[in-house]
């Protein structure tokens, strides 16, 4: 249940490609000019691109602001199906 609770903090917003906001970050794990890499409440967030910069991080309010060509946004679950198992799993059991 509190997972639900959560899951609805998470907002993703590009605008033109150069620049976007993402609330419900819980880590900023990894960043450089072509990648970061986002824990989220969603999960892991990959932001690929070029020229890519953290303009602000706020964990305390889990907001990220950033800039740059963003060429590319892909989430994983960051290890999460291990709890819940994965849809293999669950259809094996």
């Amino acid at each position: 249940m509190e997972e639900k609770q959560t899951q609805g903090a998470h907002k993703l917003t590009v605008s033109g490609r150069h620049s976007g906001m993402i609330t419900g970050v819980t880590d900023v794990l990894s960043f450089d000019e072509q990648e970061i890499l986002l824990e989220t409440e969603m999960g892991r967030l990959t932001v690929k691109g070029k020229e890519l910069h953290i303009n602000r991080l706020t964990l305390e309010t889990g907001e990220v602001d950033i800039d740059g060509k963003v060429v590319s946004l892909v989430y994983s679950d960051g290890g999460r199906s291990q709890k819940n198992g994965s849809v293999l799993a669950r259809m094996f059991r």
